[in-house]
């Protein structure tokens, strides 16, 4: 078995618009996790959270490495944890996710690799709670996530190769759990129809390349219109992204990123989107990204 391994692990956004809790795509910003074997248990967090996240066995990274010992039956040993954090923290871009997935990857690893990515999948989402942040993460890509009697299933998207995403990330946080609280409970089978067709018809784009069709394919009626409470300037900065040429522009996730994808003009479309939130009082940075194919088991040995 090995004694140190470390994973780097891609941020994520979920539901694209659309596909509410079952569509999520990997994007090309890494954290790394490097847990070894040591004497000693120690956390060291650089780069986001630092000096906000636990650096005690509270750490969901911990947690998660202990709930993977425990499944295959092997004592947790003493573990030095070392993170390099790029994911903003609760901004809608899998922080958490990430943080669960390099976790197990990682613990997985030092165990042998005894439990297949499915395994390691089922344990992660009923973790972090979230599925469509935890496929994206440990598979890289675009995903379609499905629960069927609390198993966890997917199926990979191609991603056109000329995608673009550019992100606005804004200083205001949102955690999930305060924004599925405005969620409505039920919704009409009117809005479900319209979700529904949209989020076949993202796919479909994606699948064929026809960009022109995720302007409509991303619109919704299940969450953004409920989490416009929480951040009420998100749909003047979307259309700000399609005014610009953006092909499609939603919230990422729970927010508050605001995520616009493209193929041309990226960088006028991130100077439109964060010209329109300084209009509107909103402060926060521009971050032009690409989806991600590679996810984090893929992993990184280094020699000792």
């Amino acid at each position: 078995m090995l004694d140190k391994v470390t994973v780097e692990v891609p941020a994520t956004t979920a539901n694209l618009g659309s596909g509410f809790d079952s569509l999520g795509m990997a994007l090309d910003i890494y954290n790394e996790v490097s847990v070894e074997r040591s004497n000693n248990f120690s956390i060291e967090i650089a780069g986001e959270g630092a000096g906000i996240l636990p650096q005690n066995k509270d750490n969901v990274i911990y947690r998660s490495i202990a709930t993977i010992y425990d499944k295959v039956g092997i004592p947790v040993p003493e573990l030095s944890i070392r993170c390099k954090n790029t994911i903003p923290l609760r901004r809608g871009l899998g922080s958490s996710a990430a943080a669960i997935v390099g976790a197990v990857v990682a613990a997985n690893s030092l165990c042998g690799k005894p439990l297949s990515p499915d395994e390691l999948l089922q344990i992660a989402a009923l973790t972090e709670g979230h599925a469509d942040n935890v496929v994206p993460a440990l598979f890289g890509g675009c995903q379609v996530i499905v629960e069927v009697k609390g198993q966890f299933i997917h199926a990979g998207v191609s991603v056109p190769p000329e995608l673009v995403a550019v992100l606005f990330v804004p200083e205001l946080e949102v955690s999930t759990e305060q924004s599925r609280t405005v969620l409505p409970i039920q919704v009409s089978l009117k809005d479900a129809v319209y979700n529904v067709g949209r989020a076949a018809l993202l796919v479909n784009s994606f699948a064929t390349g026809q960009l022109h069709y995720l302007r409509i394919a991303s619109q919704d009626r299940l969450h953004q219109q409920a989490r416009q409470v929480l951040f009420p300037s998100m749909n003047a900065i979307m259309e700000a992204a399609l005014e610009a040429g953006a092909w499609a522009a939603f919230l990422s996730g729970s927010g508050s990123t605001i995520v616009a994808l493209a193929s041309r003009w990226s960088e006028y479309i991130g100077e439109e989107m964060y010209s329109t939130a300084q209009r509107v009082g909103v402060t926060g940075k521009i971050w032009i990204t690409q989806p991600s194919l590679r996810g984090a088991i893929h992993e990184k040995n280094p020699k000792s």
